[in-house]
């Protein structure tokens, strides 16, 4: 019979191998088993015990549990009150591709391998925090591309692959053409959802390259100025006497919610405090 008290939610890309899931478990045992992907498990609360690679360990609150593609392993709960986790899986074809697109020769991918299969590396846990949360809250695909780049980095500087190399970026640069390219289509298509791959192939360069060089001219990521720009159009709208839904919907915000939440994040208003003033 099923612990009432134990509960999961889920998501899966319908493109490509990347998985997200939120789950407590106090009676759940799971059964000897391993992923056909890399398995990033984020512990809230709590602790769980498993046993992998032929030792014992526990992942308590604030570690990173890290299983290689095919690693075996069970798990439990270690404590009476259970606990809850974020769990990321990222295909390897998807981490090789990221690799890819950061510059490493074609056909001499090195995917990364963990060592030991927990890990207390805070901005490895904010770099999957931060996936899972575009994964399962229903970000745009830019900003879940951005956060899978940002997530694979993460993991290849705390396994035993070298870091991809990044030289040094001024303003002004050779690669200011690309974000330029990529910031007047971004202009132009603010109000659609565009992918980390289409705004590549219009800048001329690679989804990495294009991203650190918007980040070095402009100060924030590509997904970052399309909020922007979705946000000072919603004002205009709203100024010129549009309802919050209406502004959120042609402005490319997935809902009014969204829209308000990002707009007190930004202008800490809520639009409709915006609206009234611009209307009196």
């Amino acid at each position: 019979m099923e612990d009432v008290s134990d509960w999961v939610s889920y998501w899966r890309d319908a493109q490509r191998p990347v998985e997200a899931m939120r789950a407590h478990f106090e009676e759940h045992v799971f059964h000897r088993h391993s992923h056909d992907a890399y398995s990033f498990g984020l512990t809230e609360t709590g602790a769980q015990r498993f046993v992998c690679r032929g030792g014992s360990h526990t992942s308590a609150a604030g570690l990173v549990m890290a299983f290689n593609p095919d690693d075996p392993h069970d798990g439990e709960s270690a404590t009476e009150l259970g606990f809850t986790y974020r769990m990321v899986h990222i295909g390897p074809d998807v981490v090789r591709d990221v690799l890819a697109d950061a510059g490493a020769p074609e056909g001499a991918v090195a995917l990364p391998l963990f060592a030991d299969p927990v890990h207390r590396d805070p901005p490895l846990w904010r770099a999957l925090l931060r996936l899972h949360a575009a994964l399962t809250e229903g970000a745009g695909p830019l900003v879940r591309d951005e956060r899978l780049t940002a997530a694979v980095t993460a993991m290849v500087h705390r396994a035993s692959t070298a870091a991809p190399r990044a030289r040094t970026l001024r303003p002004g640069g050779p690669q200011s053409g690309a974000a330029g390219r990529a910031r007047a289509v971004l202009r132009e298509r603010f109000a659609e959802e565009i992918t980390a791959t289409e705004l590549a192939a219009a800048a001329g360069c690679s989804r990495y390259a294009l991203y650190r060089a918007f980040r070095t001219e402009y100060g924030m990521s590509p997904s970052d100025l399309q909020r922007l720009l979705r946000l000072r159009d919603a004002r205009h709208r709203l100024t010129a006497g549009e309802s919050a839904a209406q502004a959120a919907a042609a402005s490319g915000f997935a809902d009014q919610s969204h829209m308000h939440r990002w707009f007190v994040r930004t202008y800490g208003i809520t639009p409709g405090v915006f609206a009234l003033a611009a209307r009196r």
